[in-house]
């Protein structure tokens, strides 16, 4: 195997990519639906699954404008590096 082809990274180019916005959002869609159907099955409250996804969906398409608008807002306060 050789090895003079194998590229490395600067040092601080790297780093963990930021969580994106979208998986965020289905991932609280989910816990949020996992704790409803708890709490129908404990009998606390009467749940009517119509409203329960028509408030999911609102919350979602909300949550996703807004955690956009939010990264392209980041995105375009960043110094440009010239690069396409």
């Amino acid at each position: 195997m050789d090895s003079s082809n194998i590229t490395t990274a600067e040092p601080g180019t790297g780093g963990a990519a930021p969580a994106r916005v979208g998986t965020v959002v289905w991932g609280l869609i989910v816990l949020a639906l996992a704790a409803l159907i708890i709490v129908a099955q404990l009998g606390i409250v009467t749940l009517n699954g119509t409203y329960v996804l028509i408030g999911l969906m609102i919350g979602a398409g909300v949550a996703l404008v807004v955690g956009g608008l939010l990264s392209a807002r980041k995105r375009d306060n960043e110094p440009t590096t010239g690069k396409s």
